[in-house]
């Protein structure tokens, strides 16, 4: 029972982190900077892992999977916990800009692409900025997960 809780929630977290931003992106105008794009890959690997757990017949390939997934939301987090710090002040990114995955002309995309700035939150609610929301709900959520992974042992 635990097993299947924890291979549902590894695939709903980074789900609905990916929906979230998806949404800001599409539906509300909020371009990704480079550090948003490194925690939707870690999202989308463990993705991509948890959704091998419901595939894999093996027990033991199941919790493999679903531990790796949990490591993914835990990259994410941190890597969120990073990016807030650096749209805070607490210290300097190692990139400050990045700009948008635009399609059709190369040059034209590259000369009248706008900058997003990785020092900058672009929304914030309770004064925490998206990054900073990923940081406390992937870590929480990838303890959540490894607890019931142990508990069901």
């Amino acid at each position: 029972m635990t097993l299947r809780l924890s291979r549902t929630l590894a695939v709903l977290v980074p789900a609905g982190a990916m929906a979230t931003a998806l949404v800001a992106q599409y539906g509300y105008g909020l371009a990704p900077c480079e550090m948003c794009w490194w925690q939707r890959y870690a999202h989308i690997a463990a993705l991509v892992l948890a959704l091998g757990a419901w595939i894999a017949r093996d027990a033991r390939a199941v919790r493999t999977l679903v531990w790796l997934a949990v490591l993914a939301i835990a990259v994410s987090g941190l890597i969120g916990g990073f990016h807030a710090g650096v749209e805070y002040h607490w210290w300097q990114g190692l990139t400050s800009c990045s700009t948008s995955r635009l399609s059709g002309d190369p040059l034209d995309a590259i000369m009248n692409a706008p900058v997003i700035r990785c020092d900058v939150a672009a929304w914030t609610l309770f004064g925490i900025s998206m990054a900073g929301y990923n940081c406390i709900g992937s870590l929480t959520a990838a303890a959540v997960i490894a607890g019931l992974i142990r508990r069901g042992r």
